[in-house]
């Protein structure tokens, strides 16, 4: 571990509690589940009955009663070992986040403590066909009916919805159109409800996370289903967007982690006329250069989670992290994948089938493009560009 990013005694014994999880599983257990489109329900279960998927919600709920910080060693960790699991970020992280800051007290009671365990999944339906990353144009509406709402619609890459007992959704609120700005209201939404149906939406990605669309034909939720006010929910949302940007990154973090350990390793160890290939500056410097970015992108993530779990403004340390990583995740793998040469490419190896994956993060949960923006307007106070 290296000592730019120090462990307190409690986030070292969070870290060999994951370790030890991981390894008894292994990465190749998370690929052959991923390229069989099957699910890693084990790893889930014990993941949760540890306390490691909660560790970060409040005790009174059923969580650790710890900081998002504890969440992003876990998350780190799985994925410094191969296995980034998308719905870490969303299910207690984005969607737990939301429901602790902003969900009624029965609410609570009956989600988190089943968030918290890994009995219960979440998950997050905001991104649309036509809104991308713009949430004020959401158009999937939620309207009036007796003392609840019918709800109408598509949400588009969905993850891991197939596997969740709800999405957290995102509506426009039909009563308040045309008396504020961005009028949208949050639901608990079961996902065997009537009227809500799934296509899987096929990508180049292995994971067990898979992406959906998903259709709202007149879906009817209760008065029970509002999270906070309703109107309010772009307000309300924020409580999971600089979560899942600081966690975003620590899956970054911890596949560039995995990529330069696994081409440290393979360079030690491969000789070519009885010299070991990392003896060669050709070799070692790209990999020094690779963990030195790592390593940059990891101080950015606990600097940003820092700020979070203090109650400071975190966001513009949240995108930085996240761009700072998912650059550094690509440059590591692509690095580890090319020391390897043609066993780079191999399956035995487990890197190339990480690419998309990490790939993935550098549009996902918000584009760099979406960051440089935020940079440039709110860090350098630039002319708003849209």
């Amino acid at each position: 571990m290296s000592a730019f990013v120090v462990d307190s005694d409690e986030h070292k014994l969070i870290r060999e509690s994951v370790a030890k999880i991981a390894e008894k599983y292994g990465q190749e257990y998370f690929l052959e589940r991923s390229r069989a489109g099957q699910k890693v329900d084990e790893l889930w279960t014990e993941l949760g009955q540890a306390g490691l998927l909660g560790v970060h919600l409040p005790e009174e709920f059923g969580g650790g009663g710890a900081g998002l910080a504890e969440l992003l060693v876990v998350i780190e960790e799985l994925s410094a070992h191969g296995i980034p699991l998308l719905l870490t970020v969303i299910s207690p992280a984005i969607c737990g986040s939301i429901l602790a800051a902003h969900g009624s007290t029965e609410m609570k009671r009956e989600w988190l403590p089943g968030i918290a365990d890994g009995s219960k999944k979440m998950a997050f339906g905001l991104t649309e066909p036509d809104a991308g990353s713009n949430s004020h144009n959401v158009t999937t509406t939620a309207r009036r009916d007796g003392d609840g709402w019918v709800i109408s619609g598509s949400k588009y890459f969905i993850s891991a919805i197939d596997e969740c007992d709800a999405v957290l959704l995102i509506a426009r609120d039909a009563d308040f159109v045309g008396t504020r700005k961005s009028p949208l209201s949050m639901f608990v939404v079961p996902t065997d409800d009537p009227g809500l149906t799934l296509q899987p939406l096929p990508t180049a990605v292995v994971s067990p996370d898979s992406q959906f669309t998903v259709f709202l034909d007149d879906v009817r939720v209760g008065p029970e289903a509002l999270i906070g006010a309703a109107g309010d929910g772009l307000k309300q949302v924020f409580a999971g967007l600089n979560p899942e940007r600081i966690l975003a990154a620590g899956i970054s973090c911890g596949i560039g982690r995995y990529a330069v350990d696994k081409a440290v390793s393979y360079a030690r160890d491969r000789a070519v006329w009885s010299t070991p290939i990392g003896a060669h500056q050709g070799i070692s410097h790209p990999l020094a250069e690779s963990h030195i970015a790592v390593e940059l992108a990891r101080m950015a993530t606990y600097r940003a989670v820092e700020l979070f779990d203090a109650g400071e403004p975190a966001a513009e340390a949240a995108n930085i992290a996240k761009f700072a990583a998912a650059d550094a995740s690509l440059k590591a793998l692509d690095q580890s994948i090319q020391t390897h040469g043609g066993n780079g490419l191999s399956k035995e190896y487990g890197l190339a089938e990480l690419w998309f994956s990490a790939r993935l993060l550098k549009t996902a949960p918000v584009s760099r493009e979406m960051v440089l923006n935020f940079v440039a307007q709110t860090s350098l106070n630039l002319p708003a560009s849209y």
